[in-house]
């Protein structure tokens, strides 16, 4: 991975339980609060002065806005919502960019594992530990925080293990 053990010991505390929020939030609302994404940029800016090189550091600064653009974009267009793009453009920096097929490859195998369970649970009687999240009752629709937040935690775990 091109991503360092060190710089993923960094980030993983203080990144794991913002995904778990996300996650959490974004199944029981449908929705990915503001204060979540802001959390997720501000910790890359405080502890990416530390855990990274200022010269990886200022280019995924860079990564943030134009994914951010990229995804507002998208947004517009009607493909996503507003809390993934964000998310998604807070969460880039994070993210090497020698990582980024593995990354992907990582989001479809947490976006189906995410969409089996989700599905799964709804139609169960778990379900009923729960029954007032708004995800239960959205028909097609899926709460992508739940993938976009176990994609990110799981990198950043899997970089502290196997990282360079």
């Amino acid at each position: 991975m091109a991503i360092s053990a060190w710089s993923a010991c960094w980030f993983l505390p203080f990144v794991l339980p913002l995904c778990l929020y996300v996650a959490f939030t974004d199944m029981r609302e449908m929705r990915i609060t503001n204060q979540a994404v802001i959390a997720l940029a501000a910790v890359f800016v405080v502890v990416g002065l530390v855990a990274l090189p200022l010269d990886q550091y200022l280019w995924r600064l860079a990564q943030l806005a134009i994914v951010l653009v990229v995804t507002i974009a998208l947004n517009a267009a009607g493909v996503m919502g507003a809390g993934d793009s964000k998310f998604i453009a807070a969460a880039a920096p994070f993210i090497a960019m020698g990582d980024v097929q593995f990354v992907i490859a990582l989001y479809a195998a947490t976006l189906l594992a995410a969409y089996a369970t989700h599905r799964m649970v709804k139609h169960s009687r778990l379900q009923q530990l729960v029954p007032h999240w708004t995800s239960w009752n959205q028909g097609k629709k899926f709460p992508m925080g739940f993938a976009l937040g176990g994609t990110l935690a799981f990198y950043l775990i899997f970089g502290a293990i196997f990282g360079s």
